[in-house]
């Protein structure tokens, strides 16, 4: 299996978001990434695709055969790039028969969070592939009226009897490459939800979140 990690220059809502120093840590969240990524059993190669020499010199201060760079076309570096391209440009710099999709914004995710997913997408027949979701059993509104109860039955019925609903928090995606061939997508067309919980769903977007997760890191982390 390769993982790939998507790291570009030029965030936008968090400058140098990849790199920063992040809870005293240098290489920020991509250091504790690599860090955690390196650890994970039935991973053969960590591509960081980047077109940011910081990204670049943080990768490689690592001296890891499993860490590869891949210096991103500048047309696929862009704020404007949809998810939809750079999607379609995995499975040409990817021929392993299994791909691992995940990002530095999620740093809280373990090792055996990884190897379970892993294990569960390689023996589960039921799924073609796996991604991480949050679970959500609440009040749900549109701007006008609920959208996953009726308050003409009841105004406010127990969150237990709600239907449970599913949030990609985009820590990880798993499939393999011939389904990123067949559908375009870094999903099949039956994905397995494999719910993380507590800290290891955090996804950081913005600048609040950051700095939320680095007093989280560094009360239970970082040492």
């Amino acid at each position: 299996m390769t993982i790939f990690l998507p790291c570009r220059s030029g965030s936008e809502r968090i400058p140098n978001k990849n790199t920063k120093d992040f809870a005293g840590v240098k290489g920020g969240l991509l250091a504790i990434k690599l860090d955690t990524l390196l650890k994970i059993s039935k991973v053969d190669s960590i591509i960081v695709s980047t077109n940011d020499p910081k990204v670049i010199d943080v990768a490689k201060s690592f001296n890891k055969r499993k860490i590869i760079i891949d210096i991103r076309p500048d047309h696929l570096a862009l704020s404007s790039t949809s998810t939809d391209a750079l999607i379609n440009y995995v499975p040409k710099i990817i021929n392993d028969k299994h791909i691992l999709w995940t990002h530095v914004t999620s740093p809280f995710l373990s090792v055996s969070t990884f190897d379970k997913a892993i294990e569960q997408y390689l023996s589960v027949d039921d799924y073609d592939s796996l991604m991480t979701v949050n679970k959500i059993q609440t009040f749900l509104w549109s701007k006008k009226k609920p959208i996953n109860y009726d308050r003409t039955l009841e105004k406010w019925p127990r969150t237990q009897t709600l239907p449970e609903l599913y949030e990609i928090n985009s820590g990880f995606f798993i499939n393999s490459r011939e389904n990123y061939l067949k559908y375009n997508d870094r999903i099949g067309v039956k994905p397995q939800l494999f719910l993380t919980k507590g800290y290891e769903s955090i996804d950081i977007d913005w600048p609040d979140d950051f700095q939320l997760a680095e007093m989280i890191y560094e009360k239970n982390h970082y040492k």
